[in-house]
């Protein structure tokens, strides 16, 4: 072939692809949960799912598959063509802390898949229970040196975002805890309520109202800087656990190999559901944060937290099989 003709083809080609951006989206776009109905994740994507469509123009349907801990939704999506219409709700158990710890995992989520645009980020707090000798972040790090081993502390599960959060704690303060891992956050919230389990790190998101009524005790933020919305609850970093920060982040991820200008279209779309009024009322009534990035920044933030996880999970020796 003549470089003339190469020319042209690859003229034609980019043609084609920006003409197909321009039309997209022709159809209904899809949002696969791959959790159930009524969680953080679920809920984050029928906040944002309304507004999308209306940027977008299209009806933007949520689907939720869950099954295997999210990998069967997000293996589903990673498979699917990457033409923009199957996107994925990922989530830091998904995309990046779940993936630092689990073996052999149906999908790659730094290959497979690509950051489309972030939606919310929720701070992980420290809970205590109601009938536990502990009101506040010092008195809980005094009884757990009096005590090594033996103050017990739950997660959602083995491998979940809170218990890496745990082990980040654990190395960062050298305090010696008693994991406590439960399958997902109700049961381990349910044993804290009623005192089966001394304390508990979670998804602000998830503990937010048992927080507010009084019933569990709020003891220290992971964030960085105190939240708006506890703002009397104080961080671990002022308390002394210098620089520590985790977290848990939602977005909007598609197939890799999606057309940069659709990619771009989707990004574009996302920042203005984002903007509504409405949509940041609702995230806020939960306790999170909206994350406002570039769609470069947000995939440069994504590799940042897997390898973040990646070093505690080594450290800890966390693999789950």
């Amino acid at each position: 072939m003549s470089k003339r003709s190469v020319f042209a083809a690859a003229c034609i080609a980019a043609f084609c692809t920006a003409a197909a951006a321009q039309e997209f989206p022709s159809h209904p776009v899809r949002i696969v949960v791959p959790w159930p109905p009524s969680g953080n994740v679920d809920i984050t994507a029928r906040t944002i799912a309304p507004a999308l469509g209306e940027a977008l123009g299209q009806q933007v349907l949520v689907e939720n598959r869950g099954g295997a801990a999210g990998t069967i939704g997000s293996a589903l999506v990673a498979k699917s063509a990457a033409d923009g219409y199957t996107l994925l709700l990922g989530s830091s158990g998904t995309i990046t802390s779940g993936p630092a710890v689990f073996k052999n995992l149906p999908y790659d989520p730094m290959k497979d898949l690509v950051p489309i645009g972030p939606i919310q980020w929720a701070a992980i707090v420290l809970t205590a229970a109601p009938k536990a000798p502990i009101a506040n972040y010092r008195e809980f790090a005094a009884l757990a040196q009096a005590k090594p081993g033996q103050l017990s502390i739950a997660s959602a599960g083995s491998g979940s975002s809170n218990h890496l959060a745990i082990e980040l704690l654990m190395h960062q303060s050298g305090l010696k805890l008693l994991h406590i891992p439960y399958k997902g956050s109700g049961p381990a919230i349910t044993d804290l309520l009623g005192s089966q389990v001394q304390t508990m790190m979670d998804q602000l998101s998830a503990s937010i109202e048992h927080i507010r009524s009084g019933r569990i005790k709020a003891l220290a933020i992971s964030s960085t800087q105190r939240l708006a919305a506890l703002p009397e609850v104080p961080t671990l970093d002022e308390l002394g656990v210098k620089g520590y920060e985790a977290g848990t982040f939602t977005g909007i991820f598609a197939p890799a190999g999606v057309p940069a200008a659709v990619a771009e279209r989707l990004h574009a779309a996302m920042r203005k559901a984002l903007a509504s009024p409405a949509v940041r009322e609702r995230y806020r009534s939960m306790g999170v944060e909206v994350m406002d990035m570039s769609q470069a920044e947000f995939a440069a933030y994504v590799r940042t937290d897997f390898e973040k996880w990646r070093r505690v999970a080594r450290d800890a020796n966390i693999v789950i099989e």
